[in-house]
């Protein structure tokens, strides 16, 4: 970085970088099944959570780099894919059944359970991917950029400072609740 490091660039690179650790640790010798388990019918999964905190982090770093990039931010209520995400070379190997633009917010418990089970390790791989998009879109913003307007849809618009903390709220929250069901799943009886 430059002389004049942007603190607040370096503070959100950490947090995202921790949610990075806790998706590994997460995942780390998870079978399959194990992925796909929820410790109840109403509860999500830990690959479900992992690839919902990965989409959400993917769509609004996305949605973020588009409008910075000159693109028109949201309006209409009616949701909106913005290009730029890594998922549409990574929806086909994980093979979601899900829309091309869901992030899984508002999914259904038939939903979650649909989540299919596949190699742990490349659903790390998505996130992997997700993350380095997402440090690459931080560390091209300048101090200017945290107050543009990014979403119309909410009163008071959102601003590249809100979206980004919302994402890291988001994202540390559902890697809590991974790291949550993974020591149900490995505990010892």
């Amino acid at each position: 970085m430059e002389p004049q490091q942007n603190w607040a660039i370096t503070i959100l690179e950490d947090g995202f970088g921790r949610v990075r650790e806790g998706v590994e640790h997460a995942l780390l010798g998870l079978t399959p099944e194990q992925l796909t388990r929820r410790p109840s019918p109403a509860s999500n999964s830990v690959g479900w959570l992992v690839w919902h905190l990965a989409r959400v982090t993917d769509d609004h770093f996305a949605a973020v780099a588009h409008v910075l990039g000159g693109g028109e931010a949201p309006r209409r209520r009616e949701r909106e894919v913005p290009p730029g995400q890594v998922w549409p070379e990574w929806q086909p190997r994980l093979g979601t059944p899900y829309p091309e633009g869901s992030t899984g917010y508002g999914h259904t418990s038939d939903q979650v359970a649909a989540f299919p089970q596949i190699d742990p390790a490349l659903l790390n791989g998505y996130h992997a991917a997700v993350h380095e998009r997402a440090l690459g879109i931080l560390g091209g913003l300048g101090p200017d950029d945290f107050g543009t307007v990014v979403d119309l849809r909410w009163d008071p618009p959102v601003v590249v400072a809100v979206r980004i903390m919302s994402i890291l709220n988001d994202a540390t929250q559902h890697v809590g609740q991974a790291a949550y069901v993974r020591g149900l799943l490995t505990a010892t009886r």
